[in-house]
C-alpha cells in the first residue's frame, strides 16, 4: 500500500464517520438535503463521483490523478451531473408509478409507496431502474465521456470550464466499441439496473446519497472499461 492509498482512505473516513458519530450532524444533513435537495446533490456527486475516479484511475494508471486529470474541473463537472441526475430520479420515480397505476397497478404502487420491503416496492422500483437506466443513462454516460475527454485537452485545467466543447469532433472519436460493447451493453443491465433498484427502494432523502456513492463504483467500472480498452 502506498502512501497515497493512506491519504484516500482517510479522506472516505472523514466525509462518513461525522454522519454515524453524530447524530445531531445527521439531523442536519436531513433537513438541508430536504430542503437545498439540489445543492446537496451537487455537493454529493462533485465529491463522491471525483473520489471515485480518482480509485478508478489508481487501478488502471498506479496513481490517483495524471497530469491531464483535473480534479477540480472534474468535480464541478459532476456536480452539475449530479444535479441532472437528481432531477432524472424525481422525474422516473413520479412518472413510472403513474404509468404503472394507469395499467392497474394501484397495489404495487401502494407497496411502492409504503415502508418496509415487499414485492411491490421491488416491481415498481426495477421498473424505474430499467427505464431510467434505459432512456437516460447512455445520453448521460455519452456526455460524461466527451466532458472528460474535453478536460483532459485543456490539460486538466479549469480553463475546461469556459472553454468551448468541440462536440462533433469528440462524439466521432468516441471509442464506440467500448462505450457500446462495454458500457451500455453490459455494465447497464448487469450493474446498474439492480443497482438502481435497490436506490429506489430506499427512502426518498437516502437516494441521492446511495446514486453518488454508487459513483465511486462507476469510477471503478471505468477504469476496467479503459483496461479493456
Amino acid at each position: 500500500m502506498k502512501r497515497s492509498d493512506l491519504y484516500f482512505a482517510i479522506v472516505m473516513l472523514a466525509i462518513f464517520v461525522p454522519f454515524f458519530a453524530s447524530s445531531d450532524l445527521y439531523a442536519w444533513y436531513k433537513t438541508f438535503n430536504a430542503e437545498h435537495a439540489m445543492i446537496m446533490a451537487f455537493l454529493k456527486f462533485g465529491i463522491l463521483a471525483t473520489l471515485g475516479e480518482m480509485l478508478g484511475c489508481r487501478i488502471s494508471t498506479g496513481r490517483y490523478t495524471t497530469p491531464n486529470f483535473g480534479v477540480l474541473p472534474r468535480m464541478v463537472v459532476w456536480g452539475v451531473l449530479g444535479m441532472a441526475i437528481s432531477m432524472a430520479m424525481s422525474v422516473f420515480s413520479a412518472g413510472i408509478p403513474a404509468f404503472i397505476e394507469s395499467m392497474g397497478g394501484s397495489e404495487l404502487v401502494a407497496d411502492f409507496r409504503a415502508e418496509g420491503i415487499t414485492f411491490g416496492k421491488f416491481v415498481v422500483a426495477l421498473s424505474i431502474s430499467v427505464m431510467m437506466n434505459t432512456f437516460f443513462a447512455p445520453v448521460f454516460m455519452t456526455f460524461h465521456k466527451i466532458t472528460d475527454a474535453h478536460i483532459a485537452e485543456c490539460g486538466g485545467s479549469l480553463r475546461a470550464l469556459v472553454t468551448p466543447i468541440p462536440m462533433r469532433r469528440l462524439i466521432c472519436n468516441l471509442n464506440w466499441s467500448v462505450q457500446w460493447g462495454f458500457i451500455f451493453k453490459k455494465t447497464i443491465p448487469l450493474f446498474w439496473y439492480p443497482a438502481h433498484t435497490i436506490t429506489f427502494m430506499l427512502p426518498g432523502e437516502m437516494r441521492v446519497l446511495f446514486a453518488a456513492l454508487l459513483g465511486v463504483a462507476l469510477g471503478v467500472i471505468l477504469a476496467i472499461g479503459l483496461k479493456k480498452k
